[in-house]
């Protein structure tokens, strides 16, 4: 079990580290197209930047559920709260490390998400090669589903806040 849970873990971590690199570049690259910014980020805002890593995580999440839901079902029971984890990760990082220098660097803007798939993805092996009860929960799911819509919605209608403001 170890090492098939393993392997789904490190091809979800490289499948959302990919898509996620790519995937800053869509909006544009699919020539500013509204529907490709529902998913993929419209400006460098760190809400919008919470996509790179929600949206393929969300699609590794489907696609384990169809694939492994009877073979590996702890996986698909750890998943979510794997996908907060990344999720959150990018702005408690973004704004810990730019909070304390003032400013912030590329640098580290791009490390917080790879930080946060490989902070998102240890979780993920750790808790579901740990598990002792399925702990399956509708309201994770629900959640999902409200998040996602949240990313939909404020992509082209964000509040008046911080953290749908691109950053100097």
């Amino acid at each position: 079990m170890k090492k098939n849970v393993l392997i789904c873990t490190i091809v979800c971590a490289l499948f959302v580290a990919l898509l996620g690199t790519l995937g800053h570049f869509f909006y544009e690259w699919s020539g500013y197209n509204p529907y490709v910014g529902l998913i993929f980020p419209v400006n460098e805002s760190v809400w919008e930047h919470m996509k790179l890593f929600f949206f393929p995580a969300l699609i590794c999440y489907i696609a384990l559920g169809i694939l492994k839901r009877k073979n590996e079902p702890c996986i698909i029971y750890a998943f979510p709260k794997a996908i907060f984890l990344g999720t959150f990760l990018i702005p408690v990082l973004f704004y810990t490390y730019s909070g304390i220098l003032g400013f912030n660097v590329s640098f580290l803007d791009i490390s917080t998400f790879y930080i946060s798939v490989l902070l998102s993805f240890i979780y993920l092996y750790k808790s579901t090669v740990s598990v002792k009860k399925l702990d399956y929960s509708l309201a994770q799911n629900i959640a999902l589903l409200f998040l996602a819509f949240l990313f939909m919605s404020f992509s082209y209608n964000p509040p008046d806040l911080g953290i749908f403001e691109v950053p100097l």
